[in-house]
């Protein structure tokens, strides 16, 4: 048996200890594995190398991924599915582990109705991930965010200022409301719920007459406040989502906010700092527990899968199930929880 492994979209932390746990699986079980660069793009280009132990000797604290990454859509690409199916055939692949987000899972997905034999990983900070409790690369991003907000409190505390902080998150907000929970954070504005800067503002003039004299506001980058204009910058990547970096939402309402209230404002977007950094320590038993499941569902021949994370278990679900899923949102109890501390 020869496996192939390849990581895809946005890196994060825990990449590197799944594909680890890929590979010293494949070796217990005397199965070959290769790693290949770049995701779907590597594919396509035969980017493809040999690993073994000294592969992935030491990469589990490692932030990002050793193979490379890239967001390529291979049925957006000439003759994709093709090229993809010659690798596969010149280096004797007989089953592909794809470790990614939706977008990287619903290649997989349809690669395997096209007869590739598939077992899917998930993996992303957003945490969006339908049938999974937890993805690769959340827990350490949330770690951040909290970190950060630790860190802003002193300042904003210091000049009796607004922090807004924008954080990543796209169509779900576990980022920005378990991040700001954690990190005590005084308003959060998430995807999944009408977003008011009218209704943010109120609640900073009761906080300052009640004597709360700074406040830390966190606001995920794919809110569109219902009172407030973002710039929507209408290029797209392989998969069709606009850059959400580009929006400014954090600038603008860290703007509006100082222009309704008059209270000093400043802003901070955390960025690609959270994708960053060392994996905490769940996202590395994580990463090694999925990384090992993929293996055991190609050693089971269950394909067209992706293992998951499951009230603390490890389950095995249909690739067909998660894509048809909308992406996983933010539980409504967890948002009314966070709204008690503010």
């Amino acid at each position: 048996m020869r496996i192939a492994v390849l990581t895809g979209g946005g890196d994060c932390p825990g990449l590197n200890g799944a594909i680890r746990a890929v590979v010293r699986k494949c070796l217990a079980l005397n199965y070959e594995v290769v790693g290949v660069k770049r995701g779907w793009l590597g594919l396509m280009k035969g980017d493809v190398e040999p690993m073994g132990a000294h592969s992935v000797s030491g990469i589990l604290p490692l932030g990002g991924t050793i193979l490379g990454t890239s967001r390529t859509n291979p049925f957006k690409e000439a003759d994709g599915l093709a090229r993809i199916e010659a690798t596969l055939r010149d280096y004797r692949v007989d089953a592909l582990i794809a470790i990614g987000g939706d977008d990287t899972l619903g290649v997989a997905n349809a690669l395997c109705k096209h007869g590739i034999l598939t077992v899917g990983v998930p993996k992303t900070m957003d945490n969006d991930v339908a049938l999974t409790d937890y993805c690769i690369g959340f827990d350490s991003a949330v770690s951040i965010v909290t970190d950060a907000l630790d860190k802003l409190h002193t300042t904003a505390s210091s000049h009796h200022r607004v922090m807004v902080v924008e954080v990543m998150g796209r169509d779900s907000g576990w980022v920005a409301l378990v991040g700001g929970l954690a990190g005590g954070a005084d308003w959060i504005m998430i995807p999944e719920v009408p977003a008011s800067v009218e209704e943010a503002c109120e609640h900073l003039r009761n906080r300052r007459g009640k004597g709360k004299d700074f406040s830390i506001i966190v606001v995920a980058e794919g809110v569109t406040p219902i009172d407030l204009s973002v710039t929507d910058d209408t290029s797209v990547d392989a998969f069709g989502h606009v850059r959400l970096d580009r929006r400014g939402v954090g600038e603008a309402l860290g703007r509006r906010i100082e222009e309704i209230t008059g209270f000093e404002t400043r802003v901070t977007v955390l960025g690609h700092l959270q994708r960053g950094g060392s994996p905490t320590v769940f996202d590395r038993m994580l990463a090694t527990r999925l990384g090992v499941a993929a293996v055991d569902c190609v050693k089971e021949r269950k394909f067209g899968k992706m293992v998951a994370l499951q009230c603390s278990q490890i389950a095995t679900v249909e690739l067909d199930d998660v894509i048809s899923q909308s992406p996983r949102n933010v539980d409504p109890s967890l948002y009314e929880l966070a709204a008690i501390f503010y």
